[in-house]
């Protein structure tokens, strides 16, 4: 293990000191510039190394689990960008209905916002599976650190929360549900860690 992290820092070391030296080269000739900061009053090349993670090879018995290991890698990259989009809407929408005067001002705001998110998302999940609607409700919650059941209470009330979480419940679903990172949901934990940082 610490072979690896440290195989992975010299990697990132060299990749920074040749593309720098490469930098310098090119600025010389009227190239491009690159970020710098000053170390011990010198001036040297500065660079952001995203992170890097890593994990313990994943042993599959059978190919069951390993096509069920994919499959769920697939449904993160296609619902991970969405339970973004949706806690950026939640933050977005909740400052924006701090500086509303009155409650009358803030309700009519939040139908407005309602019937938005139905128009922009309604096509877009339809075209999600069952088991990619069921991962969007824990990634809103992983995201937003609330449940969906609880997202819709605080905006549209418990009569609105009740009714969506019993439709949901309809088809196996519940917007009541947690993310649990060192638990259930370790296995994907790891993955939208590594879609994050763009390892897979």
């Amino acid at each position: 293990m610490k072979t690896r992290v440290y195989t992975a820092l010299l990697t990132g070391i060299t990749l920074c000191l040749s593309f720098s030296l490469h930098a310098q080269e090119k600025a010389n000739t009227g190239g491009y510039f690159v970020p710098m900061c000053v170390y011990k009053g010198d001036t040297i090349p500065c660079f952001d190394l995203p992170t890097v993670y890593i994990f313990k090879p994943l042993i599959f018995k059978t190919d069951k689990e390993r096509m069920e290991y994919y499959r769920l890698v697939r449904n993160v990259k296609k619902v991970y960008p969405i339970s973004r989009e949706i806690n950026r809407t939640i933050i977005e929408t909740y400052e924006y209905l701090q500086t509303l005067p009155n409650e009358k001002a803030r309700q009519k705001h939040i139908k407005r916002v309602e019937k938005g998110l139905k128009e922009q998302y309604t096509p877009r999940m339809k075209k999600l599976s069952f088991s990619q609607g069921k991962l969007l409700i824990k990634l809103i919650d992983r995201q937003s650190n609330q449940s969906s059941f609880e997202l819709v209470k605080a905006f549209m009330g418990p009569f609105k929360a009740g009714f969506y979480q019993t439709f949901a419940s309809l088809f196996g679903a519940s917007l009541k549900k947690e993310y649990d990172p060192e638990g259930d949901d370790r296995i994907t934990e790891r993955v939208v860690l590594l879609v994050e940082s763009g390892q897979i």
